[in-house]
């Protein structure tokens, strides 16, 4: 990235371990920055305020967020910075990947005894980064396919998060809002034309079934498009765009979001039985992954809230890489744990002149 100021403000900020954060949305290549004044840990619960809101995947009410009228706020451009032609690839860990069989072998039991439809299950790894950077996190993260959204949310009481997430919870433009499901994942091999499996075009319905049954109590108008293969970075899903009217004077942000969240893209059916499950048999928290986050604007002005996906959070010179898969009655344990190998390359790249 060339000489840019405001980078190194955002580096002096950072030293100082003061909050901030930064993005681009989707199909753009503005960055947006906002730098906390102090260190105060913010919370909110109606997202009535111009914020940049942190919500982790264990939400009930309150979210974390950096408040507008505390910080300084500015924009700039993104550099593009080209990625090299050779891609690290994770290395093969027989204890991770037996690790992950097992959690698979319980899950598909459980969905088998009807249980659940689909659960959601996932797993992380911690990579070792021997010559941090933030400007060069920078550089490498909002250089990455722009029709993703890209953060990096910084607080001392959160550690240091980044991603660059293909899904939207919900985006709300006055009295209109977006939504999608987004599901099934395969690797991209520079074409658009694949075909998808009988066990993912169920699981993209089941996640879009779920969506359209919980917006139904909170919207007067909703439209659903046919599923088509979404492209995000260098992985294939299958989406389907949900749009909708708000209810005059009931429904808000606030309130699609708690119907929606955590969708079934990312915790499974029915919700709580997955949730709980999720809870008792991960094995480790997922603090912010699968949760949710983005700007809220006034209602004049369109917000955005973003599910969590394809992110890291990077703490004492490690990264934590987290991926998941949706599980159902017809998953394959091998290509299961190679979806979760794939969803990992994304942050890998990102961290790769850094290791």
């Amino acid at each position: 990235m060339e000489h840019n100021p405001i980078i190194e403000k955002i580096s002096d900020h950072y030293r100082k371990k003061l909050p901030f954060v930064m993005y681009a949305l989707p199909e753009n290549d503005e960055l947006h920055i906002y730098l906390q004044k102090d260190n105060t840990l913010h919370t909110i619960e109606e997202f009535s305020k111009q914020v940049f809101v942190f919500a982790p995947f264990d939400f009930s009410e309150t979210a974390f967020c950096i408040p507008e009228e505390n910080c300084e706020i500015f924009q700039t451009t993104i550099e593009k910075q080209k990625f090299g032609s050779k891609v690290k690839k994770l290395a093969r860990s027989v204890s991770e990947k037996n690790k992950y069989l097992k959690l698979f072998n319980k899950t598909h039991e459980a969905i088998k005894q009807r249980k659940a439809t689909k659960i959601v299950i996932s797993r992380f790894k911690d990579i070792k980064v021997t010559n941090f950077n933030l400007e060069e996190l920078i550089k490498q993260l909002f250089s990455l396919n722009q029709a993703v959204f890209r953060y990096i949310w910084y607080h001392p009481e959160t550690g240091l998060w980044c991603g660059a997430t293909p899904e939207i919870l919900v985006y709300t433009n006055e009295h209109s809002f977006t939504t999608m499901a987004l599901a099934a994942t395969q690797q991209y091999n520079g074409s658009m034309h694949v075909l998808w499996s009988p066990k993912e075009i169920d699981e993209q319905q089941l996640v879009t079934d779920s969506i359209t049954n919980s917006l139904q109590k909170v919207t007067s108008v909703l439209k659903v498009s046919n599923s088509h293969t979404h492209r995000a970075g260098s992985l294939l899903h299958l989406k389907t765009n949900i749009t909708g009217i708000l209810k005059s004077g009931k429904t808000t942000i606030t309130t699609i979001a708690a119907a929606l969240h955590p969708t079934p893209a990312v915790c499974g059916t029915p919700q709580k039985f997955a949730k709980e499950f999720i809870k008792q048999n991960e094995g480790y928290p997922r603090e912010f992954y699968t949760g949710f986050l983005g700007p809220i604007k006034t209602k004049h002005d369109p917000s955005w809230l973003m599910v969590n996906l394809r992110c890291m959070k990077i703490e004492e010179n490690i990264a934590r890489i987290y991926a998941g898969g949706g599980i159902t009655i017809g998953s394959n344990p091998e290509e299961e744990w190679q979806e979760t190998q794939n969803k990992m390359q994304t942050m890998l790249q990102v961290l790769h002149p850094m290791l």
